[in-house]
């Protein structure tokens, strides 16, 4: 990150609205507020981490503050959390500090933001795929099976979470379907009171690649981000994904890396 990345005003209001006063992430989900960090602590199917740390963090409070994550969860007795670090977080070495506590990286993806009135939200599908809202538990399950195979992993902890959310008014589930068999889902998460909407998953399966319905998914959500006052389209993107959406406006302002702890059994 260069010294104007780091201060962008969008990353700037990203930190501060979706960071460090960050909301609850569903039912039964609280956060908790330290003076060096700002985590999500849920069941042990939600998702738990650190999603704010100081930024005046010196060596020595970083290396106090990620004791003390460590102690905390794991007297909760959870198989795993995670310090989502940012790219521009502080200090500069609190990546090699979360390594030599013993956190294990995951891939970085890149956070994007775009302006929700610059997006396109004409939805166009490829001939056979459709376009419906994800409403029931059985659509659940139909979501569940398209990020199988589209990331082929398992989505037994995603399905928990997205049924949790599924009666929540920021929760915005969308299916793509070509006849009965799904080949993409997306979510998005509308944070009131930021501005920002959250766009998540929209994996496409294998066959159904480059043909429009990333893009399409992305135009459906911004359409209803659109109708509902948001400002701010927000992406975390693998690297399949952030050329798609830079071409359609969206600005990287930094870059994310999971670092997820799993304690010992």
């Amino acid at each position: 990150m260069t010294r104007n990345q780091d201060h962008h005003p969008l990353l700037a209001a990203f930190d501060r609205e979706m960071r460090e006063h960050a909301r609850p992430g569903g039912p039964g989900v609280r956060v908790e507020r330290t003076a060096d960090v700002v985590r999500q602590v849920g069941g042990e199917d939600d998702w738990n981490g650190v999603v704010w740390s100081s930024p005046d963090l010196d060596a020595t409070r970083a290396d106090a503050a990620i004791a003390a994550q460590v102690a905390h969860w794991t007297e909760l007795g959870y198989g795993e959390f995670e310090w989502k670090l940012y790219a521009h977080d502080r200090p500069a070495d609190l990546g090699a500090r979360l390594l030599a506590a013993g956190f294990e990286p995951e891939e970085p993806e890149t956070l994007l933001v775009a302006p929700v009135a610059d997006q396109p939200t004409a939805v166009r599908l490829p001939d056979g795929v459709h376009l419906r809202t994800v409403r029931d538990e059985a659509d659940v399950d139909l979501m569940a099976r398209a990020h199988e195979q589209a990331f082929g992993s398992d989505s037994s902890r995603l399905r928990h979470q997205l049924l949790a959310q599924l009666k929540e008014d920021h929760f915005v589930g969308v299916l793509a379907m070509a006849g009965d068999e799904p080949v993409s889902s997306a979510r998005m998460e509308l944070y009131a009171g930021t501005g920002f909407a959250g766009l998540w998953g929209g994996g496409t399966v294998e066959a159904w690649r480059g043909r429009g319905v990333y893009r399409a998914l992305i135009a459906f959500r911004a359409g209803i981000a659109a109708e509902r006052g948001y400002r701010y389209l927000q992406v975390d993107a693998t690297e399949d994904s952030r050329p798609i959406l830079q071409r359609l406006g969206f600005t990287a302002l930094s870059t994310t890396t999971p670092y997820v702890y799993r304690p010992a059994s």
